[in-house]
């Protein structure tokens, strides 16, 4: 009989996958805005060597979240492109 003794990833591991994951050559915004609940919004953007700003992504509610979204988005436009 197997056993699952995977854990889940935490946001420090979580981050740091994301973090590894950017080329040190590219840009990376973050912004965090107030929200309505008062703890506040985060957004992310990645850029890429020679072009233009990228769009920031919808808010999040944890940093890791919205760089994992702005690295999503950036793969999807290097891919089309």
């Amino acid at each position: 009989m197997s056993h699952n003794y995977a854990t889940p990833l935490t946001p420090e591991k979580r981050l740091a996958r994301v973090l590894a994951r950017i080329p040190a050559d590219w840009t990376l915004g973050l912004d965090r805005q107030p929200s309505a609940t008062g703890t506040g919004q985060w957004r992310a953007r990645l850029g890429r060597p020679g072009q233009d700003a990228p769009e920031w992504t919808m808010p999040h509610d944890t940093m890791v979240d919205a760089l994992e979204a702005a690295w999503r988005q950036a793969r999807t436009a290097l891919n089309a492109g």
